[in-house]
């Protein structure tokens, strides 16, 4: 072997939590190593968030076409390319590459490996003959897709999204095995740009989100034509591509040209030699602490690695608590409990906190829900995107403990709720914001104000005015 590497920290994995990590602590002045086994940027860039919403908005130009007709421009039949579509997706992952290359990060004076990394003992790791012994590591390995073990699965030709992007030829047909976010995303974009799609789900589609708002995505899918099935489960699969064939528990068959299986992802904790560095996980992931140490002090785990929510930037939020836990010995703890979500569909659906449901299983008859319709506001009026709600949910004394929105921009217009969680504001104080006339965000505040309305506007109230315009 060798001789080792000794540094600072050490980094496994080079996707958007273990690139954080190596740029912000070798700007602070660290030693850094930085491994990495694929390609730099990871899931996100390459197979996951980046070439998803570049394909979903390819789609969305091609709905223009369709629904052009209220503005008073005759709606048409998209010519689609679906080939250039699919470059276009390239072209997208191509442009954001630099950012995250080996060139840009060995510039910064990071010390980039490429290889797979594998512990040796509490304070080494080896990539081939390389051994790095490092004060402290970052297990930043992300996640990888999950496939259930159906009956054929493993003599049928299937996708996930790590494979999705790498076909070039529309399907006739894509059937898609689970109606969580990846399998609703990816059957709006490839059913607008000319598949027909079938989702097949074992309980409701979008079902981690509140079933109010994730109703509002299914009824506008449904209305563009894809197939939704809930509540169904699968036999067997069989096939190749252009002919591959679902087989339901009640015998019916349903037959496609390609299948897609959205079925989940598992952190990407194999082969990394945890036990020989004591560290204990499981396949949910690396278990860590508050602070995000493994049961190895010397180690921390972020981002999907260590299971639970799996978003790119809670990825980020964790670098931030790994760094000012390293490099400035605060002992920072994570706190999940304001981390806001998006289903990037065509209305998005957003939310942060808990939801309705959650909260009355929490707090009980302490819980109030307000709401507001996109179609009492004035520019989703003007630009004929009145499908949508935005829900609130507040405990004692107005205090905010969720928000969701189903809507055009509600990835956006989510952001002052994530504020609004995390600092324990109520909603008095949502009601002070100041919104441009006309915007979408007036939902917020509009929302914000209906908590009042019973209050402000009873009996009550009246007598107090009454008695106040005497003096």
């Amino acid at each position: 072997m060798n001789a080792p590497i000794t540094t600072d920290i050490c980094v496994i994995g080079a996707g958007s939590g273990g690139l954080s990590v190596a740029a912000g602590a070798v700007q602070m002045g660290a030693e850094v190593v930085l491994i990495e086994k694929d390609k730099m940027g990871g899931d996100c860039l390459n197979t996951g968030c980046v070439p998803s919403k570049a394909l979903l908005a390819a789609g969305k130009h091609a709905q223009a076409f369709r629904t052009s007709g209220p503005f008073g421009i005759k709606p048409a039949t998209p010519d689609i390319d679906f080939a250039a579509a699919m470059a276009h997706v390239r072209e997208v992952i191509q442009g954001i590459e630099p950012h995250d290359s080996v060139e840009r990060f060995e510039s910064l004076g990071v010390n980039v490996i490429k290889g797979a990394a594998r512990f040796t003992s509490r304070n080494e790791v080896a990539v081939g003959e390389q051994r790095i012994r490092a004060k402290r590591f970052v297990i930043a390995t992300g996640s990888r897709a999950t496939v259930p073990p159906i009956p054929g699965i493993d003599e049928t030709d299937y996708l996930t999204n790590e494979t999705l992007f790498e076909n070039s030829a529309c399907p006739d047909h894509l059937i898609i095995v689970g109606g969580g976010p990846i399998g609703i995303e990816m059957a709006q974009a490839h059913h607008r740009l000319g598949a027909k799609v079938t989702i097949l789900e074992r309980m409701r589609a979008l079902p981690n989100d509140d079933p109010d708002l994730a109703a509002i995505v299914v009824k506008s899918l449904l209305d563009e034509g894809v197939s939704i099935r809930e509540e169904v489960n699968i036999a067997s699969v069989s096939g190749k591509t252009g002919d591959v064939r679902v087989t339901l528990q009640d015998g019916e068959e349903i037959r496609g040209s390609h299948l897609l299986m959205a079925t989940g992802r598992a952190p990407g904790v194999a082969d990394l030699g945890l036990d020989e560095a004591g560290i204990q996980y499981s396949r949910s992931g690396v278990e860590v602490d508050s602070r995000l140490r493994t049961t190895n002090k010397r180690v921390f785990a972020i981002g999907d690695a260590k299971g639970g929510l799996m978003f790119t930037h809670l990825a980020g939020y964790d670098a931030g608590i790994v760094i000012r836990n390293i490099l400035f010995k605060l002992p920072t703890k994570a706190n999940y409990s304001a981390i806001p979500w998006v289903t990037y569909t065509d209305p998005e659906l957003s939310q942060v906190g808990l939801t309705e449901a959650q909260a009355k299983e929490r707090y009980g008859d302490a819980v109030k829900v307000v709401q507001w319709e996109y179609a009492e506001n004035d520019r989703a009026r003007a630009e004929r995107i009145t499908s949508g709600l935005i829900k609130v949910v507040a405990g004692k004394r107005g205090k905010i403990l969720g928000a969701g929105i189903a809507g055009t921009g509600a990835g956006e217009i989510i952001q002052p709720w994530q504020i609004a969680v995390a600092k324990g504001y109520t909603m008095a104080d949502m009601t002070g914001i100041i919104s441009p006339y006309p915007t979408l965000s007036e939902i917020s505040k509009r929302a914000a104000g209906s908590y009042f309305t019973d209050r402000l506007f009873s009996p009550r109230t009246r007598k107090i005015v009454r008695l106040l315009l005497k003096l």
